[in-house]
């Protein structure tokens, strides 16, 4: 398994593009790989044939780790199966251990139980109120399975239900009950993926050793409004709001080279370019690529680039550097209609800023009421890098921007 990502450590198997007994040369691609970023390809470096498949799909292997072996066809390779097969003794032995626990609680269960207490030979004991008299394990085994102890019939000493009456239970000799008030529906487990687990791992690094704090602004929008809608007269790509707010912040940026840092311990590094990172939501969970050098770019082209991002990230297309090096990040739910809400730091980012939806709501202007489009965003920045002031500012300047957008432009 090799390593298709810089924080990768370990890959699951998506796809075998070969079979057990084909040729391929150097350069192939035999399998596909899901990491913790999207599913690459992995390709071999030496001509043979494909002599084992070590690896089912849909299995997780570590770095390193044996996925198949390529050889010259006849090739004994018993030598390096007995080397993988040892690899998995401990899990044999863990599956042995188990079963001998099961053994030993299903034995048990003739000499003890909660209710009766500690049974003789002859299965005597003391009854304590009436509750329904099951074993330990046999509670388990009919909680996993849905199984109402009510409607099973116990065969152990006094009627006790002990784990062969719950395997031998049919529910359509179970007594007749009445109709439940609510359905029962089974859980369902689902396999955490490499980007769910790179997730849950960087955003509770994020949240629990960067000091956040959140600062709020409310945005008149009428301006952008009309602005976007002269825009895609005259643009060969459709402009839309997210993409005036990431031109609007990587200016902003500019202006404030202390929001665009990073946190590396015992010193703070000012990143010289401005690249904006845009959050986007897949099935998967979300991932984050990045428009380079955003400040230097024009709406259309930051337009242009967005649409392709966002459509690979759907695709599950995109490649690790396309989600590399950013230095500030854009979440926008506003189209789910969520008016106003807070994001966790994209590390090694200092800010990310959270954009709500344009609401219409009445505002006054000149002394009189009018029809106003107004946008909250939310900023959350790092503590150690970013002092609520300097946050406040930038805000006041992205603000600025939106509000008059022209000056996006000059």
């Amino acid at each position: 398994m090799p390593k298709l990502s810089d924080t990768m450590e370990e890959g699951v198997i998506a796809a075998w593009n070969v079979e057990e007994g084909d040729t391929v040369e150097s350069g192939d691609v035999i399998a596909e790989v899901e990491t913790d970023k999207a599913t690459m390809e992995v390709e071999v470096f030496d001509a043979g044939t494909i002599l084992k498949i070590l690896v089912e799909e849909g299995k997780a292997v570590p770095l390193g780790g044996l996925i198949a072996v390529i050889g010259e066809e006849g090739e004994d390779i018993s030598d390096i199966l007995e080397e993988a097969k040892s690899g998995g003794d401990s899990q044999e032995s863990s599956d042995k251990k188990e079963q001998e626990a099961d053994k030993k609680a299903d034995e048990e269960e003739e000499s003890f139980d909660p209710v009766f207490g500690d049974l003789d030979k002859k299965g005597n004991g003391q009854p304590d109120d009436g509750r329904i008299k099951a074993s330990p394990l046999a509670r388990n085994m009919a909680e996993e399975q849905g199984i109402n102890l009510a409607n099973v019939e116990g065969s152990g000493p006094h009627g006790r239900i002990i784990k062969r009456d719950i395997e031998s239970y049919e529910p359509s000799k179970a007594p007749a009950a009445a109709p439940a008030a609510t359905v029962s529906r089974e859980d369902k487990e689902h396999r955490v993926s490499q980007m769910r687990k790179t997730i849950a791992r960087r955003l509770s690094e994020s949240k629990f050793s960067s000091p956040h704090y959140y600062e709020t602004i409310d945005i008149d929008m009428s301006a952008v409004w009309d602005a976007r809608k002269q825009l895609n007269e005259i643009s060969d790509t459709k402009i839309s709001f997210n993409d005036i707010v990431v031109k609007a912040c990587a200016t902003a940026l500019r202006q404030h080279p202390d929001i665009n840092s990073s946190w590396q311990g015992d010193k703070i590094i000012e990143h010289g370019n401005v690249n904006v990172a845009v959050a986007v939501g897949i099935e998967e969970g979300l991932v984050t690529p990045v428009i380079d050098n955003t400040d230097q770019k024009g709406l259309q082209q930051i337009a242009a680039e967005s649409k392709e991002l966002i459509e690979k990230a759907q695709n599950r297309d995109l490649q690790p550097e396309e989600m590399e090096g950013s230095t500030f990040t854009v979440s926008n739910l506003g189209m789910f209609g969520i008016e106003e809400f807070t994001a966790i730091i994209n590390p090694p980012n200092a800010c990310i800023l959270a954009v709500g939806a344009i609401r219409e709501e009445p505002v006054v202007e000149d002394g009189e009421v009018v029809p106003g489009k107004r946008m909250k965003v939310t900023m959350s920045s790092d503590h150690r890098i970013v002092d609520g002031v300097s946050a406040a500012k930038f805000l006041n300047t992205l603000k600025r921007m939106l509000e008059n957008p022209l000056g996006m432009v000059l």
